[in-house]
């Protein structure tokens, strides 16, 4: 991007909104209610023939304590640091307020430039509204409805000298955030990097183990349960491998969530879940999977996404050998469809283990998108077969012709056979089984889906 724009202002006056209308996608999460940004997003923004990148922060707070809104304040001045212009957005229709005041004497001091917005400013009222802006000293306002996309030909007009003259500056392409790519059907059209989502419940450590695989503060942490409402994706890079890592919301039971914010970060969340090739669930090792976090895995395992299983802040562990048996015990019983599924025990605080967490991402990334020769895959099934032929349905036995790989991302098999249809469960995990052993795809979700065989004698109409 040839420049970088922050969005600024107090709570509540439209900036998540803005930020979506530039980007072009409802990527932020937009609520009536204050201070549903907590973490800035950035995004690849568009206005004209201007290309920029753009950055949504949390809103300005004066507070400089050890609070969330304090280090939402520390995040948002981060990024008008970053920036190479700060848009000041007020609320054309409430007209300037003393915190409005009070944050342009802050801004005016800063070395980044300043442009005014004045949002919601659909109506004539809002409009002599926006005119009392002229006494914060940021030159004149500039009048816009982010949710109605009007006005935004001034806002060109104000940024196209600003671009002109940043120039080739560029933003740290290794850290840039970015939106979120389908998966395509097979490896063949897979993007060039790999997608990986850190999902669990709240307060399990995830937006601190993104910080320390980042090596530095990206993302807003603290004792707070759900500080991460919008699901963060930032580009980066492990040993030369490109790798799209996404911080997502905590996931509570669905009976728990009561409020509107939180049904659209849970939302967010299995949107980012839907993209992502790896899911790291990450578990509290002092309370390892409970209800919540199978239920999260299963999901997971239903998605069709490579799962791997991080058991957070073990160093806190007294008994490692007996916490890791019963770990490993309740995974083979409630997991069983992804049989091998790996564990890492790690600390997100101190950053041991993290180099063993990303060599198992990579290796399930590789097994999610493993191939099998068919011709290997039809000599496994004919000893299969043989070792242990299928059950006899109505006095005859159900004859299996032939299978293949259709798909990779996860492995998925087609099983061709007379009267496939009425293969028992019981015989069709017996094949599941053995493909997983036999080719080395444990931990991997696998699909096989049985195809009638035709038969050449039968007769047809």
């Amino acid at each position: 991007m040839p420049f970088t724009i922050a969005i600024i202002g107090r709570p509540n006056v439209g900036k998540s909104t803005l930020f979506n209308r530039l980007v072009g996608k409802k990527l932020a999460i937009v609520d009536d209610q204050p201070g549903v940004t907590r973490d800035r997003r950035v995004g690849e923004g568009h206005l004209g023939d201007l290309d920029f990148a753009v950055i949504d922060t949390a809103g300005l707070e004066d507070t400089f304590d050890d609070s969330l809104e304090s280090r939402m304040r520390e995040q948002t001045e981060a990024a008008v640091k970053e920036a190479d212009v700060a848009l000041l957005v007020i609320d054309g229709r409430e007209g300037v307020t003393p915190l409005d005041e009070h944050f342009a004497r802050r801004l005016r001091k800063g070395k980044t430039p300043i442009l005014l917005i004045a949002n919601k400013s659909e109506t004539r009222a809002s409009e002599i509204n926006a005119a009392e802006a002229y006494r914060l000293g940021l030159g004149d306002p500039i009048p816009i409805s982010a949710e109605h996309g009007q006005g935004l030909s001034l806002l060109y007009d104000a940024l196209r000298p600003i671009a002109e003259k940043a120039g080739a500056a560029l933003t740290d392409d290794e850290f840039a955030d970015a939106a979120l790519e389908p998966l395509p059907d097979d490896a063949a059209e897979a993007p060039k990097h790999l997608q990986m989502a850190i999902i669990g419940r709240p307060n399990v450590g995830k937006s601190t183990l993104v910080n320390n695989l980042l090596g530095r503060e990206r993302l807003l942490t603290g004792p707070e349960a759900g500080i991460t409402r919008d699901s963060i994706a930032i580009d980066w890079s492990w040993k030369g491998t490109p790798i799209r890592l996404i911080d997502t919301a905590g996931l509570r039971r669905r009976s728990k969530v009561v409020d509107k914010v939180e049904r659209l970060s849970s939302a967010d969340t299995d949107r980012a879940l839907t993209y992502a090739h790896v899911a790291v669930l990450v578990l509290d090792a002092n309370d390892m999977l409970e209800k919540q976090d199978l239920t999260i895995a299963r999901h997971i395992v239903e998605e069709g996404r490579a799962l791997v299983i991080a058991a957070n802040k073990w160093d806190a562990v007294e008994n490692k050998t007996e916490a890791m048996k019963k770990l490993r015990d309740r995974i083979d019983y409630s997991l069983p469809q992804v049989k091998g599924v790996p564990v890492v025990t790690l600390s997100a605080m101190t950053g041991r283990n993290l180099d063993k967490l990303m060599d198992t991402v990579l290796k399930m990334y590789g097994l999610w998108n493993k191939r099998v020769p068919t011709a290997r895959l039809n000599r496994w099934l004919e000893g299969t077969i043989q070792a242990h032929p299928p059950p006899l349905v109505a006095g005859k036995r159900i004859k299996i012709r032939y299978m293949t790989q259709i798909k990779t991302r996860p492995p998925t098999f087609a099983l061709f056979a007379q009267k496939g249809e009425d293969l028992p469960d019981a015989y069709h995990r017996y094949l599941m089984n053995g493909i997983r052993e036999t080719f080395d795809l444990e931990g991997v979700p696998l699909r096989l889906y049985l195809r009638k065989s035709e038969n050449p004698f039968d007769k047809k109409d």
